[in-house]
């Protein structure tokens, strides 16, 4: 049994693809024509992963009022997703240099070395890495 994939509401397609692609080093695994289950409205299956596999996140463009208010409080303001890296540094200078927002400086803890960062629809991650 895996966990295939989450779904992390977005305002639009195209800017969460450029932010966890370009900025965050995913793989565009998909990005298909769908339509929507209720109303048959056109939409997109966009799927992203982190290079090598893993869960992967589904880009889900807001549809209607209720979700719109969802983006960004995906986890009700608490830090709901972990991404793990094995160069740091690196990691972090690159989303610096995008304009990524940090939650404070990196620090060190018993697990490692982390920084709290948003992503482009707001949500709270972190970022860690080796000591």
């Amino acid at each position: 049994m895996q966990l295939d994939l989450v779904a992390i509401v977005v305002e639009a397609y195209d800017p969460a693809i450029e932010f966890f692609v370009r900025v965050l080093g995913f793989e565009l695994v998909e990005d298909s024509p769908s339509v929507t289950s209720v109303g048959g409205r056109a939409k997109r299956w966009v799927v992203v992963r982190p290079p090598g596999g893993g869960t992967g996140l589904l880009l889900a463009q807001a549809d209607g009022e209720r979700q719109l208010a969802g983006v960004g409080e995906q986890a009700a303001g608490r830090v709901g997703f972990f991404l793990r890296v094995e160069d740091f540094d690196a990691t972090y200078a690159r989303m610096v240099e995008h304009g990524v927002t940090f939650e404070g400086l990196p620090r060190v803890e018993a697990y490692g070395r982390i920084v709290v960062f948003r992503d482009i629809a707001g949500n709270r991650w972190d970022l860690l890495g080796p000591a």
